[in-house]
């Protein structure tokens, strides 16, 4: 029994196990027990997920692809949760208490971002994730602050996960194979507990300013409330992909002491 690739689900099924173990290596399964594999398809992570000394849940929304986990996989009874993991509330599933643990997976590349925006939002609860991605979104996610893929997730997420790109996966490594490459990443949750500005407007100052990323951080921050102010402090002189994490919260206070 094989499970056929939807393109409606965005499927493309890693076929080379030697990079099905590298990822799985890739977790350093260090303060944690517990691992979320997001749309394991056929396995090809799972099988070696499983030899794991883990507690291993994951998640799949394709009917096809979770009859072929059951049939092949048996210590997963139980274990596959047949539910969109972007739908899911982290206070009742995988179990029934505060889940904590890394998740993992070749993520379709239509929802890997909603994927980390989740994390994001989870992020006390979720240590570690390693994933695969195309290749392009990988690198702009852990690009440092000068290139010109750095944008507003590679903030949002290093300001509070170390990023590290892996490497690097050929379209022939898949079936069906995708028109892009595609790129392994493994973020590893900081020490930050809260940043030293509000939060709220922290996100809504890094997304202005990315808005308007050909212009100045001045001009960027003037479609906010009340963003049309005078300073002459440096960083309104700056291009948003030029401002680091720090002082992105810098000029989130910045922005607040003069609203």
């Amino acid at each position: 029994m094989k499970v056929r690739a939807k393109k409606h689900l965005g499927q493309h099924f890693l076929n080379d196990n030697s990079i099905a173990e590298r990822i799985v290596n890739g977790l350093t399964y260090s303060g944690y027990n517990s691992v979320v594999e997001i749309g394991p398809g056929m396995g090809v992570l799972t099988q070696f997920l499983i030899e794991k000394d883990i507690d291993l849940n994951v998640f799949e929304i394709d009917t096809e692809s979770v009859g072929y986990l059951h049939v092949n996989y048996p210590k997963l009874i139980g274990k596959v949760y047949e539910k969109d993991f972007l739908k899911v509330d982290f206070t009742e599933e995988p179990s029934n208490e505060n889940w904590k643990g890394a998740i993992i997976g070749n993520f379709p590349y239509n929802i890997s971002s909603q994927i980390l925006f989740k994390v994001l939002d989870n992020r006390n609860q979720v240590p570690e994730v390693v994933g695969m991605f195309q290749k392009e979104v990988a690198e702009r996610i852990a690009s440092p602050p000068g290139s010109k893929s750095y944008g507003i997730i590679s903030v949002l997420l290093q300001a509070y996960y170390d990023i590290e790109y892996l490497f690097t996966v050929e379209p022939e490594s898949f079936n069906p194979p995708p028109k892009v490459r595609s790129g392994v990443i493994r973020l590893t949750r900081n020490n930050v507990e809260k940043l030293d500005c509000d939060e709220v407007w922290f996100k809504r100052v890094v997304k202005a300013t990315f808005n308007q990323r050909r212009k100045t951080i001045r001009n960027g921050l003037k479609s906010l409330p009340n963003g049309k102010f005078e300073s002459d402090h440096i960083l309104l002189t700056k291009r948003p992909e030029q401002l680091s994490v720090a002082e992105f919260i810098e000029l989130t206070k910045l922005y607040l002491s003069h609203a």
